[in-house]
């Protein structure tokens, strides 16, 4: 799969992730599965108060109302994101631990408080590694 997104709403993304530096920011990806068209990008508030800048944390509730309002709205959750603060975009093991199959997880490198990267990882059938996934601006 790969993901096709309009401009503007990865123009948020970026913006979150800006606000957010030096600290890693969080959120949701939704849209339409069948073609991989994102048409929100939700930001979270990352709830972590010790090691924010490479850690993030959204308790289960706060998710699991976003992803309902989300999807009461007629939307997918196609996968999520979270910034990279002075890191690239290569998904670490704790990442890749976490993520669940059949998602896209955006990874956005913020660098001295600029995007300097994004990139979309889904995770392999065996979960040993995330295959790299296509975003389109659209």
């Amino acid at each position: 799969m790969s993901l096709r997104a309009p401009q503007h709403e990865l123009d948020k993304l970026y913006a979150h992730a800006i606000e957010g530096y030096p600290h890693e920011v969080v959120g949701i990806i939704a849209g339409e599965r069948s073609t991989g068209t994102v048409r929100r990008v939700q930001p979270l508030i990352n709830e972590r108060s010790d090691s924010a800048h490479n850690r993030y944390r959204v308790s289960g509730l706060v998710l699991m109302r976003a992803e309902q309002a989300l999807e009461s709205e007629g939307f997918e959750i196609l996968g999520y994101y979270h910034s990279h603060p002075d890191h690239p975009t290569q998904y670490s093991e704790t990442d890749r631990e976490h993520a669940l199959p059949n998602m896209s997880y955006v990874i956005v490198s913020v660098c001295d408080g600029a995007v300097a990267d994004i990139a979309s990882w889904r995770l392999k059938d065996d979960r040993t590694a995330m295959d790299p996934e296509s975003i389109q601006s659209v």
